[in-house]
């Protein structure tokens, strides 16, 4: 019997926090971005090693100060969107992370960017796998998909390890296209 009440008491608080748009991981929070946020994200989004493999590349102040508003749009206009990621240890924002529209298509896509020195700590696959869980959880979307530059293995491994299957490259380009439905994400998750 405490088990249930455990098991409701849980599932009100995931309730509670998509409602709210904030995540808690085993160690991150994942919340809305503010404007407040600018010079950390700058900090990240200005380092060419973080930026390698995306098609935005390294981004000055200004580019950074326009992406953190389109951020905070898609919240408004979707209700979902990227998240800011903070490591709880420091409270520090180290990268962004959650779920945007594919380009200009209906897809779904699942991202995640993280400062170097937060890299190889499995912190990318913690930001994974709560995205895809408020996706098909919360959004009750049908499919979410990934894509990755083909040389960006470590990102790869991410997409893997969350279930996702390669597909094929994306427009004959060097960036390779992965997915997963829901219904494979609940047999997994079960």
């Amino acid at each position: 019997m405490f088990v249930g009440r455990q098991k409701w008491y849980y599932n009100l608080l995931v309730q509670v926090i998509f409602i709210m748009q904030e995540i808690e991981t085993a160690r991150l929070y994942l919340r809305q971005f503010t404007p407040n946020d600018l010079d950390e994200l700058y900090h990240i989004y200005s380092d060419s090693e973080v930026m390698k493999y995306l098609s935005e590349g390294v981004r000055n102040r200004e580019e950074t100060a326009a992406d953190l508003v389109q951020i905070i749009a898609d919240w408004e206009k979707h209700a979902f969107g990227l998240w800011a990621v903070v490591y709880k240890e420091n409270n520090q924002l180290i990268g962004d992370g959650g779920l945007r529209f594919l380009g200009k298509t209906p897809e779904v896509e699942v991202g995640y960017v993280l400062a170097k020195a937060y890299w190889g700590k499995g912190l990318a696959s913690e930001v994974a796998a709560a995205s895809l869980k408020y996706g098909f959880e919360a959004l009750k979307l049908e499919k979410i998909v990934a894509v990755a530059d083909t040389e960006n293995i470590a990102s790869r491994r991410v997409m893997e390890k969350m279930g996702m299957k390669y597909q094929h490259n994306l427009d004959d380009s060097d960036r390779v296209y992965y997915s997963i439905s829901r219904k494979i994400y609940q047999s997994k998750v079960v």
